[in-house]
């Protein structure tokens, strides 16, 4: 699936409450932007039994007080390392979901420093790193440019 039609698919699947679909829309180029970057159209995550995505701890060996917690999404299945999946719950299975809606997901991951999109075999090397802090003050950038008769929730800037 492309990604004009991830994008679509995002905004169509929306709560119908007459102001999400219109900021989905409004944010569709910060998306687009950022999956223009990415060479994948869709992503595995790993998820436990309860649909929950498997959250990385990452520290410095010369600071382990410095940590940030980040979700690895791999192009392709066989681009995951046997060493990071030591460790995991047998249970753990990877999910195959489009890159947009991975992108969109992350906004409302509070506990997530970044996603960490992997995009070639066993490598970080050849990774794309998206921070959420970064991905939240862009789109906050683009609502800003929404005309002032758009009622957008405080939970969202």
């Amino acid at each position: 699936m492309d990604l004009d039609t991830q994008i679509q698919l995002l905004i169509d699947n929306a709560p119908q409450d007459g102001v999400t679909p219109q900021l989905i829309a409004a944010i569709a180029p910060v998306l687009s932007k950022i999956t223009h970057k990415l060479s994948h159209h869709h992503y595995y995550i790993h998820q436990n039994p309860q649909q929950s995505w498997v959250v990385t701890i990452l520290s410095k060996h010369t600071n382990s007080v410095a940590q940030k917690r980040v979700i690895y999404a791999f192009g392709d299945l066989k681009y995951i390392s046997p060493s990071y999946l030591v460790g995991l719950d047998d249970h753990v299975i990877a999910i195959p979901m489009p890159v947009v809606d991975v992108l969109f997901q992350l906004v409302a991951l509070n506990s997530v420093d970044s996603i960490v999109f992997i995009e070639s075999p066993y490598t970080e090397s050849r990774s794309v790193e998206i921070r959420r802090a970064e991905l939240h003050k862009q789109i906050e950038n683009q609502l800003k440019k929404l005309p002032p008769t758009v009622n957008i929730p405080d939970d969202i800037v």
